[in-house]
């Protein structure tokens, strides 16, 4: 999935209860970190002196840190880093964890209180600490004594350990939201470069501070400036956030469109629709391509509308000359969405080669092969599959069985033989994916931005 689109749901997300998967994993994360923290105050032995208003002023600084947030998806990341590190020089190990969950707390309490989250997500706060555990019992066990150049080599198995923990949680905790495991994991190695690059300068931070903590209030500037990225960044995503529910909207209007404009072209649509959903599925394809394949699956006839209804609806076989302005409708297609711009281009794209053909006898531009867009192909086949078995004014409708013998016999010519296969896989496995249903209609309601909530699309 787009990263602004992961955004756009967490942002929604948090605003409504957890639902019980996510309340467990939250829960489970929750109870780890109380756990960690609490036996790590209890066996781990105090390195350095306790000195109450150096806590309170790191806390502060830490605070401030927790308020400038950046937004990876699905993920949350702030630049605490440059105030953790430090900490972990400056304030006796066995209270660190203590300290950053007293912080995540902290620095959640005005979203609660300005209704931003909503309260039943308390546990994320406290989840947010299983880094703090983590890292701290690594440093307990390779490198517990002030910042030294000696010990390079244990901070940066440290820092993999914060790493590879923070990336473990988001991706589990992202798969109970239904984020597929190639995004999850993509995202999260993405928000975690934010902390990679900060960590040098953490601990050069650190190796000043450990003499003297006031040193760590050289990072608030550092802060201001971070914050004007932020804020800038989130004013960009809700830009393209806004932007992309044009797209949504556009593509509902065109829908309507070809529905009022033909009955037959409609039905059709919503048949290739949920056949292309399920080949995508069977060739496990990317959560991106899907996504454009179903769109451009289900305005694939679009350029129709530019065809006279007495060729649309011609009660016999076509003559040449309305044949070749029948041919015409993938250009319309491609031009139609060309001029609505962003990504409808690139489905206009895919619309423009729903008629191409394996062995490049097709049309408008004679591709062939690995020339043809992945979803062009699959949509061909889907399309053909659904005319075969579709009454027509001309001719009855074909059975399942002779519509798939008819795409056996033309696989490796007309169609890619993979997406036949595919394609045959699941008619023989399920022949009711074949008949349309409530997928289109959930597929625009994912469009205009409220889909059921027990309805998973292309899972």
């Amino acid at each position: 999935m787009e990263l602004e689109q992961l955004v756009g749901e967490a942002r929604e997300r948090e605003l409504r209860p957890m639902p019980a998967r996510e309340r467990v994993v939250a829960g489970l994360f929750a109870l780890v970190c109380l756990l960690g923290a609490a036996a790590i105050a209890v066996l781990v032995p105090s390195n350095r002196s306790f000195h109450p208003l150096v806590l309170v002023g790191l806390a502060a600084v830490w605070l401030v840190a927790r308020r400038v947030s950046f937004e990876v998806g699905s993920i949350e990341m702030w630049p605490d880093q440059l105030v953790f590190v430090p900490t972990l020089f400056i304030a006796p190990l066995p209270l660190v964890p203590l300290l950053a969950l007293g912080v995540c707390l902290l620095s959640r309490l005005p979203d609660f209180l300005r209704r931003r989250m909503h309260p039943d997500r308390w546990l994320y706060p406290i989840g947010d600490c299983i880094q703090p555990v983590a890292t701290v019992t690594a440093l307990a066990v390779l490198a517990p004594g002030p910042v030294s150049s000696r010990h390079i080599p244990a901070y940066v198995a440290v820092l993999a350990v914060e790493y590879a923990v923070g990336v473990v949680r988001d991706v589990v905790a992202d798969r109970a939201l239904g984020v597929q495991l190639p995004d999850a994991v993509r995202a999260a190695i993405h928000a975690y470069r934010i902390d990679a690059v900060l960590a040098p300068v953490a601990l050069a931070v650190a190796a000043v501070g450990q003499h003297e903590p006031a040193a760590v209030l050289a990072v608030l500037p550092l802060m201001w400036l971070l914050r004007v990225f932020s804020n800038e960044r989130r004013d960009r995503i809700a830009a393209a956030l806004e932007l992309n529910q044009a797209y949504r909207g556009t593509v509902m209007v065109l829908s309507d469109v070809v529905e009022a404009e033909d009955d037959y072209t409609a039905s059709h649509c919503r048949s290739v629709v949920e056949l292309t959903a399920a080949v995508a599925k069977e060739l496990d394809l990317d959560q991106s391509t899907r996504q454009e394949l179903e769109i451009a699956a289900l305005l694939h006839d679009v350029g129709k509308i530019a065809i006279p209804n007495e060729i649309l609806n011609k009660p016999a076989k076509l003559t040449e000359e309305e044949f070749d302005l029948m041919k015409t409708h993938t250009l319309e297609g491609q031009a139609l969405l060309d001029r609505v711009g962003g990504r409808l281009a690139k489905v206009g794209r895919i619309v423009r080669s729903c008629h191409e053909r394996w062995d490049g006898r097709g049309y408008p531009d004679q591709l062939a092969g690995e020339q043809i867009p992945v979803a062009a192909r699959i949509v061909f086949a889907c399309d053909a599959y659904s005319a075969m078995t579709t009454d027509r004014p001309y001719r009855r409708a074909m059975s399942p069985e002779a519509a798939l013998e008819e795409l056996r016999r033309n696989s490796g010519t007309q169609f890619e033989p993979r997406v036949v296969g595919a394609l045959e896989s699941i008619i023989e496995r399920d022949a009711s994916v074949a008949a349309p249903h409530s997928y289109t209609d959930a597929l625009r309601a994912v469009l205009a931005g409220s889909a059921p909530p027990a309805l998973e699309l292309s899972s």
